[in-house]
């Protein structure tokens, strides 16, 4: 059954395809640019008539967050707009809609996980335009999964797993913000969810669909968190690795507000499809490994 992908060099994207050879049934196609740009009117929704489907990912996204409060027009073209008509187009060819949205959609005041009916308030461009791109799918195909996920990292693309490794080489210390939490999230095991729930869908379960769900790594931690474990699976692995020293957000300013608290409530996604994504740690562990073994 074919799963059409926009996207193709993300990390969720990549992930999917690397994970997609343990789902023989599955054929994932990539649209991409330039035949796919979802910076122009109608571009994805062409791709999706053109290749009509059973299964439609969003996985693309306009993901540069400091960039976005100098480009909202085309951050709101991509993460709304298309998402949109992602979303009008998959309902036409009959496709149902798995759509990524992220924790920037809240405004990150709580103390305790927020679960998928918190307010949405949104601090910069980029967490408005994707809170708008989850309205516009849900007016336009009913038969779709929302999943918000959080602090994506991967093998792939730029992300601060990688960042971090890499200023680790030239440095001996390194300021992290440790005043933000959040639900760190291995996008191959995000990519292990999509699949089976798109496999679960076309199999003929639909139960569940036609709804918001989040969808990140159990637990929580703040960015030096993260960081320190990064640099403890450096040195045990002989590589590189820098103290971290923990900072405040206010010592590192930056174009775009960051939500101070992101941890995500994933006890509505373990009821409705007994899935739980590993814990933050050992998948980070996972990670950093593989980033090391590849040089």
């Amino acid at each position: 059954m074919r799963i059409l992908v926009t996207g193709h060099d993300g990390q969720v994207a990549r992930s999917l395809a690397e994970r997609a050879s343990d789902h023989s049934t599955l054929e994932l196609i990539f649209a991409a640019r330039p035949d796919c740009d979802l910076s122009v009117p109608g571009s994805a929704a062409a791709a999706i008539e053109a290749a009509r489907p059973a299964l439609v990912v969003n996985a693309a996204a306009y993901t540069a967050v400091d960039k976005a409060e100098q480009e909202p027009d085309l951050a709101r073209r991509i993460n709304a707009e298309a998402a949109g008509e992602i979303a009008e187009a998959a309902a036409a060819v009959g496709a149902p809609l798995i759509h990524i949205s992220t924790d920037y959609v809240f405004g990150g005041t709580g103390r305790a996980p927020m679960t998928e009916d918190e307010p949405i308030a949104p601090l910069g461009a980029y967490g408005w335009t994707k809170a708008e791109g989850e309205e516009l799918v849900r007016a336009a195909q009913p038969d779709h999964l929302i999943l918000r996920t959080a602090w994506v990292y991967s093998p792939f693309g730029a992300n601060f797993v990688k960042t971090m490794l890499r200023l680790a080489r030239d440095r001996e210390e390194i300021g992290v913000v440790d005043d933000q939490r959040g639900s760190p999230t291995n996008a191959l095991d995000l990519a292990d969810l999509i699949l089976a729930l798109a496999a679960r869908r076309l199999g003929g379960d639909s139960s569940g669909w036609g709804a918001t769900y989040h969808a990140a790594g159990a637990g929580e931690a703040s960015w030096a968190e993260v960081a320190a474990d990064v640099m403890r699976v450096a040195a045990a692995n002989g590589a590189p690795a820098a103290t971290i020293r923990s900072i405040a957000t206010s010592d590192f300013p930056t174009p775009a507000r960051r939500p101070a608290w992101s941890v995500l409530d994933m006890g509505k996604l373990e009821e409705t499809f007994d899935w739980r994504l590993p814990e933050w740690r050992p998948s980070l562990a996972r990670v950093v490994t593989r980033l090391l073994d590849e040089g």
